[in-house]
């Protein structure tokens, strides 16, 4: 009862968000959050915003600096929310856990925002020639853009390596139809939940969409590791 009292009365507080002035803040940085997202979050359990009185969600600052770790974490590392949720239980007992992902090392209380990249900055981070980038976008390995984000940086990063075995972009256009295919995939197994039309069923079905796409990479991680297998000497 005292920490329901203590809630209430933060929830007065002026300091205090509504969910219409979180996502003012946030969606410049996170276009595809919604007030459905939120909601979803908060079912999950990874935010605890208070209420008013009348039932009202209210954010705290602390509040709003953890849906930029957690919408952070999604963006740019692909995290599936149980993932997160465990990394945050870890923040909450006073731990310093390593990134979820990374191989040891102490992660930071507060994870940066994802690095972008013009055109000019990817290809000095990377030590790739403007032709291979080109090459890359032609054979639809990496997207087309303004600014690019870490994810294609470690694409570009990895075609470098692959470029110097022989391995050109061009070569792999397959692995587009393969990721066509599992798409298609995901979408079946996702029009149960979408079919509901529930508020957070958009949140929902973009969540397990993440999870089955891991699952997935522990499948064909297996399968090449197979593979590899029969050419090792």
């Amino acid at each position: 009862m005292a920490r329901q009292t203590a809630r209430a009365g933060a929830a007065a507080s002026p300091s205090l968000l509504s969910i219409g002035q979180v996502l003012a803040r946030l969606t410049p940085e996170f276009p595809d959050l919604s007030s459905s997202k939120l909601r979803f979050l908060e079912e999950r359990g990874l935010i605890t915003p208070a209420r008013t009185a009348s039932g009202y969600r209210k954010f705290s600052p602390s509040d709003l600096e953890r849906l930029r770790i957690i919408l952070g974490m999604q963006r740019d590392h692909y995290l599936p929310l149980k993932v997160i949720k465990a990394y945050l239980a870890d923040l909450d007992a006073g731990l310093n856990p390593p990134m979820p992902g990374t191989t040891g090392g102490a992660g930071p209380s507060m994870l940066p925002s994802g690095r972008r990249f013009k055109r000019t900055e990817l290809l000095r981070e990377c030590g790739a020639s403007p032709e291979l980038l080109q090459d890359a976008v032609s054979a639809s390995v990496i997207a087309p853009a303004e600014v690019y984000g870490e994810e294609s940086a470690s694409v570009l990063k990895a075609l470098v390596e692959l470029q110097r075995n022989g391995i050109e972009p061009r070569h792999l256009r397959g692995f587009r139809a393969a990721a066509e295919r599992e798409l298609g995939l995901i979408e079946t197994a996702l029009v149960p939940i979408a079919r509901r039309g529930e508020v957070s069923s958009r949140a929902k079905t973009a969540e397990l969409a993440r999870e089955i796409s891991g699952q997935l990479d522990v499948v064909r991680a297996s399968i090449i590791r197979a593979a590899l297998s029969r050419i090792q000497p």
